[in-house]
């Protein structure tokens, strides 16, 4: 029998709350307080089931500065989209395991959350229209203006993070509260209301890479979107989101996913 693991605490939070319900693109989101060097017992800690279901999923690890002292973040996701109205538990077994030599996970965790329902954005380039389907129907088909070419929007799946009836945004030529403000990227994506850009909207992009709408389509699209809602972009004229520019896990393929990122399966 092997010795127990021993050596610095590693310990491990998630972003997502028991008993919340977030969009079928959200990934389950862990931060871990060290630079583990190994994943293969935290990828053997994790059992995620869908419905009471077992899901083949898998962790992809990057460097993080959300919080002070967690150096790592962890995303997990399935290949596809979770399922909508879903209940999704996860049992992260991770007490005592090893995080490489030297490390130790101090705490396991549990979470049960919910999918709500497949609320699907779909943002077109060249049309300059954003169509949003929920459970598969249609609910809105909206004219936009996107990032102008100096400033393009960056094309990829992005998932919604946050919302704000008002934002303060400020940038090169711009100080602005914008209201009905829906969060995409970190580096400061949203989907909101530009009342100033209403000549432009459905007929070029002029922003400086948000995705501009008219002020009754932003706030009806606000009240409607959820954190985790995916929205996918085609024809912007910029490049693919990041993966660590928010969640954009679902622009990276499957296998390179299931690799592990900076911390490889193994």
């Amino acid at each position: 029998m092997s010795p127990a693991p021993s050596g610095k605490p590693v310990h491990v939070r998630l972003y997502e709350k028991d008993g919340a319900t977030y969009g079928v693109g959200m990934p389950i989101i862990a931060y871990l307080s060290a630079s583990i060097t190994s994943a293969k017992d935290f990828d053997a800690a994790t059992q995620v089931t869908v419905n009471g279901a077992p899901v083949e999923g898998a962790w992809y690890f990057q460097k993080s500065t959300i919080y002070a002292g967690y150096p790592i973040e962890a995303h997990y996701r399935p290949a596809e989209f979770w399922p909508a109205h879903a209940e999704v538990a996860m049992n992260l077994d991770t007490k005592g395991k090893s995080g490489g030599a030297g490390l130790v996970y101090d705490n396991s965790l549990t979470l049960d959350m919910k999918t709500g329902p497949a609320n699907v954005g779909k943002v077109d380039g060249k049309t300059l229209r954003m169509v949003v389907t929920s459970d598969g129907k249609q609910v809105f088909d909206f004219p936009v203006s996107l990032g102008k070419a100096s400033t393009p929007t960056f094309n990829g799946t992005k998932v919604v993070m946050e919302k704000k009836a008002v934002e303060h945004m400020v940038g090169d030529g711009y100080d602005e509260q914008v209201p009905w403000s829906v969060r995409v990227t970190n580096s400061g994506e949203y989907v909101h209301s530009a009342s100033w850009n209403g000549g432009n909207i459905g007929q070029r992009s002029t922003s400086h890479g948000c995705t501009n709408l008219t002020e009754a389509n932003a706030k009806a699209y606000f009240n409607f979107a959820q954190v985790g809602d995916p929205i996918t972009y085609t024809d912007t004229g910029g490049p693919t989101m990041p993966t660590w520019d928010g969640y954009g896990d679902w622009n990276v393929p499957w296998n390179t996913w299931q690799a592990g990122g900076a911390v490889p399966a193994n």
